[in-house]
């Protein structure tokens, strides 16, 4: 096949797993819910009287499934593809894979093609589904097109920058962070620019248009309107396509020099360039020196070494797990760049913050369910959020990838030292990616637009969220033994709880207005939630407290909404706050006490 063997394998491997077919069902069950539920708050809270209704219901059933699949798919396929790759570098095999006759084109392609199979394969499970919505009317077929053209061309342009990043990097934090940051950022900047220079031209080309052919979310906005379905998509779709093709062309080029790493290359740099030089083997030194030169580097190795009083040391902590997520690079020293682009970040935040405090609009929609000066808050909170899980996650996985995990399991350390030590070392790695999101809501509060008490609010329910998702990333860390899966179940679960929370406020506030009466058209939605977090966090080491957490955690999702909808923010704090801090207990609990099965080491061995 033109795309080599790397793709060849994966799609004749691929329909023998069952994960193919579970992706697939589970994505288009839960699109059908969500269908049925928005169907069924209509049908218990309005009249239907005519096909106008009807055709209504259609075109704001597409306004909100369109931009949620293009979230979910998108950034699912740029972790997939980054985390796919980074597994490789992890386990070594890369190198294995670039001492083959595959082409740097065959290995960069190959590899992005497959790890979007399951990706192309729940889109075109979901068309379908998608081509019943312009049965109720208000929406046409060209429409959807239009969307999933959209949305296929985000996924390939998504999945081709996390893979040469994947490529670029050495860490998988480092990837992970970076591919997210840079997908914020295409977003935040295009939002930014069709803001700030509305009604303008820039080199005589409306901004407006160049908004739209630069953003998959402003492309994706135009499909869902039929006045504006034909207006940019294609000129995004150009966009898409140039994007993915550089992108690509940039790792086809530079996958072999990125590859293996510089710390790899350096392991016989002396003979290697005798060999260059002089293009034969170099001269082999008498035994003597070469005994002499053994003899040297035997005493020079830390247990031979002799202490002297002059002689700096480093005294270690009682835990070594924190020392050295603490007083080392743990994560490599490119985490430095890491910062630097959330630094870029936070600017871009606290600039859309001010400037949206002192414009007249911000006050004028204060009765949105969302003021538009919290909206940079909001986002740069999520952002937060899901680098704080990566870090998490990726601090076990890296250690079992490199075979490091094992030797942390004959140690002497308790699953005390190990568990607080790690979640004191991802606090300690990402804490300006936790405090500079307060710094906005302390600002925030400053400028009038947040009372004393609701900061209060806002402070320890964040404190709570980032407890939450670190200790979700090492629980998955922990319960599932390949990367790739424990990557993607827990930044899965971070995105979903929050899409979950979006998808539920857009039904609540464009099918009807009365909350109170909602509960019932969305318990299949809210039973659905609790089966897939019971399935994902408790499946592999059941408790009888990730279940019960697994099933609260949705009901106490949806109470938190609509408190919230009705301005009961008090409540909102008190059931969020209980609800994931039970869940963290619940994740911490059979961390620390049934440590040993959980990373598969024998009890017998754990106990001594």
């Amino acid at each position: 096949m033109i795309l080599g063997p790397v793709f060849q394998r994966e799609a004749v491997l691929a329909p023998r797993r069952p994960t193919l077919y579970l992706a697939r069902t589970v994505y288009v069950v839960v699109l059908l819910i969500l269908m049925c539920t928005a169907w069924l708050v209509v049908a218990g809270t309005q009249m239907i009287h005519n096909v106008g209704d009807m055709a209504r219901f259609g075109a704001v059933l597409f306004r909100i499934l369109a931009p949620l699949q293009l979230a979910v798919v998108a950034f699912g396929a740029a972790m997939v593809c980054a985390s796919a790759v980074a597994q490789e570098k992890d386990r070594r095999t890369l190198i294995l894979l670039l001492m083959t006759r595959m082409s740097n084109a065959e290995l960069v392609l190959g590899k992005l093609l497959a790890s979007l199979l399951n990706t192309f394969v729940m889109l075109v499970a979901a068309l379908p589904l998608f081509m019943m919505i312009p049965l109720f009317g208000g929406v046409s077929f060209t429409q959807v097109f239009h969307a999933f053209l959209v949305t296929t061309l985000t996924v390939l342009a998504a999945g081709s920058l996390g893979s040469t990043l994947a490529l670029w990097r050495e860490k998988t934090f480092q990837t992970l962070a970076m591919t997210a940051l840079s997908l914020v950022a295409w977003i935040g900047l295009c939002e930014a620019i069709g803001f700030f220079a509305h009604g303008r031209n820039l080199a005589g080309w409306p901004v407006e248009a160049m908004v739209v052919t630069l953003s998959p979310l402003r492309a994706i906005l135009t499909t869902v309107q039929p006045s504006l379905a034909d207006s940019g998509v294609f000129s995004y779709a150009a966009f898409a396509l140039a994007a993915a093709a550089v992108l690509n062309l940039w790792a086809v080029l530079r996958v072999r020099v990125w590859n293996p790493s510089r710390e790899l290359r350096l392991v016989a740099p002396e003979r290697d360039e005798a060999k260059s030089i002089w293009g034969a083997e170099p001269v082999q030194a008498p035994r003597a020196e070469v005994e002499e030169t053994a003899e040297a580097a035997r005493a020079g190795h830390v247990d031979a070494r002799v202490r002297k009083s002059a002689a700096p040391t480093r005294a270690v902590w009682d835990n070594p797990i924190l020392w050295r997520e603490v007083c080392t690079w743990a994560y490599g020293r490119k985490v430095l760049i890491i910062r630097l682009g959330y630094l870029l970040l936070f600017a871009m935040a606290a600039g859309g913050l001010y400037y949206l405090l002192g414009s007249s609009s911000a006050g004028g929609r204060a009765e949105a369910v969302v003021p538009p000066a919290a909206w940079p808050l909001a986002f740069f909170f999520l952002v937060s959020l899901v680098l704080v899980n990566a870090l998490a996650v990726t601090s076990i996985t890296n250690e079992r990838d490199g075979q490091a995990l094992d030797l942390l399991l004959v140690s002497d350390l308790s699953p005390r030292e190990f568990v607080f030590g790690k979640l004191g070392g991802v606090f300690w790695v990402t804490k300006e990616m936790v405090l500079l999101p307060l710094l906005l809501a302390v600002y925030l509060w400053w400028r009038g637009g947040l009372s004393g008490e609701n900061l209060a609010l806002v402070i320890v329910a964040v404190a709570v969220l980032y407890l939450f998702v670190n200790m979700l990333g090492i629980h998955c860390g922990m319960n599932y033994a390949n990367s790739r899966s424990a990557i993607g179940v827990s930044l899965g679960v971070v995105f979903l709880l929050f899409l979950g929370v979006v998808a539920c406020v857009l039904i609540m506030i464009s099918f009807s207005g009365s909350f109170q009466t909602q509960l019932t058209p969305f318990l299949a939605f809210i039973l659905g939630g609790s089966l897939g977090l019971y399935v994902t966090l408790g499946y592999r080491n059941p408790s009888p407290a990730i279940q019960v957490a697994s099933l609260l955690l949705p009901f106490a999702t949806f109470y938190s909404i609509t408190s919230y909808l009705l301005q009961h923010y008090l409540a909102v704090f008190l059931v969020s706050t209980l609800t994931y801090g039970f869940t963290t207990a619940a994740m911490m609990i059979p961390a620390l006490y049934e440590f040993d099965i959980a990373m598969g080491r024998s009890k017998t061995q754990g106990d001594e």
